[in-house]
């Protein structure tokens, strides 16, 4: 079974958390073990959610989640739109 991932609350509140423990010195290993994540984890999280706050981060995946729905609407339209010209081409 696949673990779910973080929230992006979840993901901001580590991403701070080991901001705090960098700021005290730690190595950003040490950090990555204490907020539970790998050094890639937390590099990929830091890369996407860096600068975010919590209302910021619940807006972006909202528009990732529509975004990807016009994607596959326009999809649709064109495979449709490429069916009625060739229907249309086949009968002239």
């Amino acid at each position: 079974m696949k673990k779910r991932g973080h929230q992006p609350e979840q993901i901001i509140h580590k991403l701070r958390e080991a901001g705090i423990l960098l700021a005290k010195g730690e190595t950003i290993g040490q950090a990555c073990r204490k907020i539970g994540v790998t050094e890639q984890t937390y590099y990929r999280w830091r890369r996407e959610f860096g600068g975010l706050t919590i209302d910021q981060a619940k807006r972006f995946r909202e528009i990732e989640r529509e975004n990807s729905q016009l994607k596959k609407l326009v999809a649709d339209l064109s495979l449709a739109n490429a069916v009625l010209k060739e229907v249309a081409q086949s009968k002239l």
